[in-house]
Formats: C-alpha cells, structure tokens, sequence
C-alpha cells in the first residue's frame, strides 16, 4: 500500500540561528511525529509573543525563549490531526493511502515562522537531509494566522514551489500572485472584510473613526483598503495608531492619550490578539470609557480576549463564517499528558488550561502537582471553545482541500493528464507545483459549504457579524447578528439584525460618532478650512436654493418660475405680482373714475351755462374739447390695471400717447386763440382771420396726426408686449409690459413734452395781458404742472420695482390730468357758480368801475 505522509511538527520555538539548508535547536515531541516518503507540513502560533535574548555579555548566551501559550491556537492544530485522522479513516477519500502529521509553532513572530519553515524543509536531521541536494519531501503546508508570517513562509517556499494554505492570514497584499504565486487561503481577503466595515460604519452613520492597527502587512493594508473604500465617502479617520512592534509603556500611553481627546466614539482595530492583548491590558488602566469597538476578523472570536477585559461587552466585528467540525470537543479532551510525558507543550497546555503540573520532573516548583480530576479554569475555557469553530474550521477545509486535490491527482488516468503530453504525476514521486495544479481546480463540498479557489488563491468572501454579549451567568457569547455576502450584489452584501445588537455600556441606543451633527433640509453643509471633510458647518440655501435631503453638499436651485420656501425644504411657485384691482389698484380707479366723473360734471356745467360770457370768451368748443379729451385721459388710467395682454399692451401707451396729445393741442389752439385775440386790436393786424374754427381744428388735427403716426410707426415695427420679468425680485414674477422699443415710447413722451413746452411758452408770453379773466396765466399754471409731473415720473418710472411701475405711470397721467382740470376750469367753475356777478362781459374785459 502507497502511504502519503502528512507532516506538521509541533515546535516549540525555542531556536537559535538557521540557515537555508540547517537548522539547529528545538524540541521532538513524541506521538506527534512520524515519517513518511512524502511530507506536508503545517504552522501554528502556540504562543503570542517571543521574549529576545539578553545583551549582558557578562551572562551565559541564552536563546530566545516563546511565551505566553495561546490555548486557542493548540486547538487549531489538534484539528488539523483530527482532519487527518478522519481522512485516513475514510473509505472514499484518498483510499489505500495514508497521511502522516508534524506540527510546528511560530510563536506569532515572522523570525520565528521562517524558523519553522525552514524546519519542516530540512526535516529531522538538518546535517544529512535531501532538501540541500534533491527533491523536497514537503508537498505543501497548512499556515500561517498572521499575515506578516505568512508572507515571509510564502517566500521562503517561494523557490521550492511548494504550495501554501493559509486558514487565518487575510492580508490583500498575499492575492498578488507575481509575488505569492504559490499561496492559497480558506479565508477571504481583506479587501472584502474593509468593504463589510466601510458598508457597517455607513449603515450606523458612523462617520468620525479612530483606526488601531497593529505594526504589521496584516495592519498596514488593511488599513490600506479601508481608506480606499471610505475616500469617496463621509466617512473620515479621526486618527490612525499603530501599536508598535517593540512595545513600550510610553508609546501605547501615548497612543490612549489620542484616544481620551478625540471626539471619535467608535475604533476600528486591525490586530491580531496577541498584539492587541497588552495594548488592553494598558487600556484598562486608563478607565477609558464610551468606546465602541469593530473588530477585525483577527480578534472578533477570540476569547482570551473577552472574558479578560469585560470592557469589550458590545464589540461587533466581522468573523470568518462558523462551520461544523464533527467531534472536535471530544477528540480535544483526549489530549492527556501522562500519555506525553516528554511532550513539553502538552505539559504546557495542562499547567495553563488547569493550573497544575502534571509532570514533576518539569522543574515547575510553583504549581500542585495534577491529579487527573481538574476542573478546566474559567478563564482559558477558549481551549474548549467548539459551539461556533471558525479558524480551526478553516484549518479543517485546508486539510480537505490538500487530501482532495491529492485524490484527485491519484485519480489522474494516464493520457489524459493535466501536464505534458497530457502526462499524470508520478505518485511515487510527486512534485510540489503538480499538487499546486490541483490545488487551483479543487471543488468540493464540507459542511454544505462549497470550497474552491479564485486565480488569486483567495476563497469566496463570506463573513459573520459578531456581537460580544453575555448570558444570564455572565458567560461571554459571541452572537451572530447579521451576515456579509460578497456573492451578492452591490449594496445587498450586508444584512443586520437590529433586534439582537448589544451594544457597549449596555446602551440600547447606536452610539453617535460623528464630528458634526448632520445639517437638516434647508441647508448644506461647507467644509471647514483644514479640517477632515466630515467636519463641517451647516449653512442655510440661499434664496431660490433648496436641500431637502440630510447632509446635502450643495444646494439645488429651484426652476425659473420657482422660488424656495421659508425653511428652504422646497421649491413653490414664485408670486405672480402685477398691478391688479387690490388696495392699491382699487385706490388709483377710484381716483380715475372720481376724476373723469368731477370731469364730465364741469362738462355738464359748461354746457348748461354755454351762452353765459365765461364760457363763450374761452372759446367754448375748445373747452369742450378739452373736457372730452381729459375725461378719456381719466379713463384711460384704468386700462394699465389687470393682468397684462397683448391687447392691453398696445392700448395703454397708445391711448395714453394720443389723448394727452389730442388735450395738449386743444390746450395749444386755446393759447393761440387768446395770444391772437389780445394782439388784434392792434391797428393793421387781421391774425384773427387766419385762428377761425376751422384753422383751430386743423390745428388740432395737425398736432395729434403727428402722434398717431408715431404710436403706429410703434405698433407696426416693435409694439409693446407682455412680459414676465424674473430678474429684478427673483422671487417674483412681474408680469408687466414692455415697451418693445425704446426709441418709440421715449419718442411719444417727447412729443407730448414739445407740445407741452410749446403751451407754456406761450401761455407765458401772453400772461400780461390786460382782462380780469386772462385764461393765459391759468393754461401757464396748468403747464408748469404738467411739466413738473411728468419730469419727476422719468426717475421715479425708472427707478420703481414691480407693480409700482405702472403705479408711478398712472400716478402722473392723474396728476397731470387734476392739474389740467383744475387750473383750467375750476376758476371758471367758481365763478359760474359761486359769482355769477362776476359772469359778465364787461366784468371780464375789465372795464368795471
């Protein structure tokens, strides 16, 4: 029968120097060796850290000694032996071959780890071994935990070939395979467990976090990684330590001085628990409180760690996901030390598990000596720790996928092989890189789980999330309260279970770990200068901008026809604004209509009196010209109220323009008529007959003519226009009218202006005139008025927002109007009504005595 030997040394690390094909040092340890034509080797960190020499030269050379024995790590290597044993017990698996075992301790360290492998290379006997001048015995080997040891064995096995699987080492940087193109793992890489961490600080809206690591590949990537996945987020690192390699007080008390100061609630560590153990140990001492922990996967499941700083209740991290490994609490109570009493690691084990020595010759003077009836102490039950197994799972699958790719290159048919020629490997002598092909092509099902490997060697990402609780009998449980599945797809990797969370301090609340409070709708938030990004000031949206989201980078400007609300949350409609019939447009058409109707009164009273002298010397068709003209000038105040149309547009200016043109003319032939009435009764002059009704009319036709070509010159070139202004109030919409050109609405005002000028100058010149009644200084009066009104509108028509516009327009055609009526015909009203003594011809010639 052909037997295929796995071998995995258990060593206790106690070395001095090594070279590539010596080694010198260590421990055989008896029922755990056995030899065998082919060799597998395994490494496992028995103990956690590594005491150095002393430097006294005065003192005898001592070697470097291993300390503290990590219970939890012997239980992965007696699962490794369990694995073998069961494969070797198995009809289906490997059949007519045998695996053989050897077990080896890298104290955590990377020196130490190259030491060990080197030992496996070399084999027992370092001075006369076939490494150094044939074919390496070793096919492949189960290890390490630690990233950085991993590393260093992956490329101490790196020339030889010899594949590597890893059950606990998860740094990114072991995926490149230019530079471990031998290395596998049953472990998922830390480039999926930061983007669980990165996924769980987003779904509890921790946004301000302190990161730990320890001062290794393992720390130092995944640290890596995880700003990789938080960079375009608002997620930000209060503060980055690193737990020095050499541990000094004064470093790590620096380091929790960090950690008293910040503001940051919730820390991130990447450690393994050796590293993280005396950093605790310091913690604990400075009564730090209020801290949430998220573990990495290194520490989440260790409970060294929790049952000794119960400070840790509450922590939640990732862990590689449980599976079954049948018999493992039994098959681990077998480890009994009389049946080693040479083996000094079981006899470790005991003293550390019981607190006894079961072999006196130890020289261990300190400790009782064992009975065989101890009860095992509380606080190394992680030993016996078999309910939920994740590493020493991994270790079982590693173990599986070693026999099954093993299986699978016996199996090989020759022809049909994989290699050259389609060639199979020869089992009598197996070379290391020909496991590695099957190794890459392995599938295969444990615990209804299917293991395989990517082209990177890597494993599919799958992770538990741990929370650290106790039970009633305050025994530590680690709760699975969620799940991290990176088959699935993006955004449905992670799933919590709220319900089931404790958290630190025994908080039911999620702790808040943020550097500033997030800025409600209606604001934004704007970075402050020199700070991370998510230290920030809430700023309100300016007018016309919205946020209605929490923490928005930026407010979004609302429509054209939009506006913000108050609180800034939501875009309404802008007010429509435009001179309508409220207070202030009913105010101005009460005015209009009391003036066209004060108007048609004097019309009414003119008529009734029209063969009385005032009327008839004033030229009484002139005046009711004039009267009918200012009455339309009244009216036509009320066609600028109201929405604006098109109709409506063209009519304001345009009736406006030639009513007033039409009364300026009238009010011009009136002057004209009395200048020419008071210079005819010079000897010689006949200019009377050249002012006849008809000549008056032609007048006054000849004069408004030339507005109302102006006013459709206007109309047909650009007339005036609805329009919707929303630049000037943007909050606002004006509906109001454009002129549509300039040049024309400037033209008309001019025109009425000249004619105006024309009146007054006029009037003015025949002012001294002799009559009681001289109409010249009342029609000087009404244009200096008028003038006056209309040179004040130009500004205040320019300078008025909105509705006040055509405010400020109506304002001056009724002023302008009141001053006409007024100064024209109140006198003569007063008269007519008030004196009519005084309603006399002579009396208004002035030659009353």
């Amino acid at each position: 029968m052909t037997s295929l030997f796995l071998y995995v040394l258990l060593f206790q690390g106690a070395l001095s120097t090594a070279t590539t094909c010596t080694l010198q040092g260590g421990f055989e340890l008896p029922g755990f060796m056995s030899d065998g034509t082919f060799t597998i080797g395994g490494i496992f960190p028995m103990h956690y850290r590594v005491e150095l020499p002393h430097t006294d030269f005065k003192m005898p050379p001592v070697s470097a000694q291993c300390r503290g024995f990590d219970p939890r790590a012997f239980r992965w290597a007696l699962t490794m032996r369990l694995a073998v044993e069961e494969i070797n017990n198995s009809k289906d698996l490997l059949p007519n071959h045998t695996l053989g075992y050897k077990i080896f301790d890298s104290c955590a360290t990377p020196v130490t780890a190259q030491r060990a492998v080197l030992a496996v290379l070399n084999g027992e006997d370092s001075r006369e071994n076939t490494m150094c001048s044939g074919t390496s015995p070793l096919l492949a080997i189960i290890g390490e935990s630690g990233s950085s040891q991993s590393i260093v064995v992956s490329r101490t096995l790196q020339p030889f070939r010899i594949p590597m699987i890893s059950y606990f080492s998860t740094c990114s940087c072991l995926s490149d395979r230019t530079q471990f193109p031998t290395f596998f793992r049953v472990v998922p890489s830390d480039d999926y467990q930061v983007k669980a961490v990165a996924q769980l600080l987003k779904h509890f809206g921790w946004t301000w976090i302190g990161v730990v690591t320890e001062d290794h590949d393992y720390g130092r990537f995944a640290l890596q990684g995880l700003k990789k996945e938080i960079e375009n987020t608002d997620i930000c690192l209060a503060y980055h330590e690193m737990i020095p390699k050499d541990y000094t007080t004064e470093r790590v008390l620096e380091i929790l001085e960090v950690m008293r100061s910040s503001t940051a609630r919730v820390v991130v560590v990447f450690s393994g628990e050796g590293e993280f153990f005396p950093f605790l140990k310091e913690f604990r001492k400075q009564n730090i409180t209020g801290i949430q922990w998220i573990a990495s996967e290194a520490w989440v499941s260790a409970s060294v760690l929790a049952e000794t700083y119960p400070f840790l209740d509450g922590t939640i991290g990732f862990a590689v996901r449980k599976g079954h490994v049948p018999g493992l609490r039994d098959y681990l109570m077998t480890v009994d030390p009389w049946h080693y009493p040479s083996n000094a690691l079981v006899q470790e084990l005991w003293e550390t598990l019981y607190g006894c020595s079961p072999n006196n010759t130890t020289g261990n003077i300190q400790l009782p000596s064992c009975t065989g009836h101890e009860i095992l102490l509380e606080q190394h039950s992680a030993y016996m720790n078999t309910t939920s197994p994740r590493v020493a799972y991994n270790v079982y699958k590693g173990v599986y996928a070693i026999a099954h790719s093993l299986h699978n290159l016996i199996q090989c048919t020759p022809g049909h092989g994989p290699f050259f020629n389609a060639s199979c490997a020869d089992i009598n002598n197996i070379h290391p890189w020909q496991l590695q092909h099957y190794l890459q092509d392995v599938s295969f099902f444990i615990s209804d789980e299917k293991v395989n490997f990517d082209m990177k060697g890597d494993s599919i990402p799958s992770y538990d999330l741990i929370n650290w609780q106790r039970d009633a009998n305050r025994q530590i449980q680690f709760v699975s309260v969620g799940l991290y599945d990176g088959a699935k797809g993006a955004g449905n990797e992670l799933i919590i279970d709220m319900e089931t969370i404790k958290w630190t301090g025994q908080q039911k609340e999620v702790l808040v770990s943020v550097c500033s409070d997030s800025c409600p709708p209606g604001s934004r938030k704007a970075v402050r200068s020199g700070e991370p990004l998510c230290c920030f000031d809430c700023v309100p949206c300016d007018s016309g901008k919205i946020s209605n989201e929490t923490d928005s980078i930026d407010c979004m400007s609302c429509p054209e026809d939009f506006w913000s609300d108050a609180e800034g949350t939501h875009c309404i409609p802008k007010v429509v604004e435009f001179l309508s019939h409220d207070a202030m447009g009913v105010t101005l058409t009460v005015i209009a209509v009391v003036g066209a109707c004060l108007t048609i009164s004097v019309l009414a009273v003119f008529l009734y009196y029209r063969n009385t002298p005032i009327v008839r010397v004033n030229n009484s068709e002139l005046s009711f010209f004039i009267l009918l003209t200012l009455t339309l000038c009244f009216l036509c105040a009320l066609v600028f109220i109201g929405e604006p149309t098109d109709w409506s547009c063209m009519l304001r200016h345009t009736a406006f323009s030639i009513t007033f043109s039409l009364c300026i003319s009238c009010i011009l032939g009136k002057t004209l008529v009395v200048l020419a009435a008071f210079t005819a009764t010079r000897p010689g002059n006949n200019i009377m007959k050249w002012l006849g009704p008809k000549q008056q009319r032609v007048i006054i036709f000849s004069c408004t003519l030339v507005q109302v070509i102006i006013c459709a010159a206007w109309l047909i070139a650009a007339p005036p226009f609805p329009s919707r202004n929303t630049q000037y109030q943007r909050s606002k919409i004006i509906l109001e009218c454009s002129v549509g050109s300039d040049l024309a609405f400037w033209c008309v005002l001019g025109y009425i202006g000249l004619l105006a000028c024309l009146c007054f100058v006029l009037a003015f010149l025949a002012r001294k005139l002799p009559g009681n009644f001289n109409e010249a200084k009342f029609i000087t009066f009404s244009m200096l008025i008028f003038c006056a009104v209309w040179l004040a509108f130009i500004p205040a028509y320019v300078s008025s927002p909105g509705k006040f516009t055509v405010a400020v327009e109506i304002f001056a055609i009724l002023a302008s109007s009141f001053g006409l009526l007024l100064c024209l015909f109140a006198p003569k009203c007063y008269i007519i009504l008030v004196q009519p003594e005084k309603n006399t011809k002579h009396h208004l010639m002035g030659r009353e005595k």
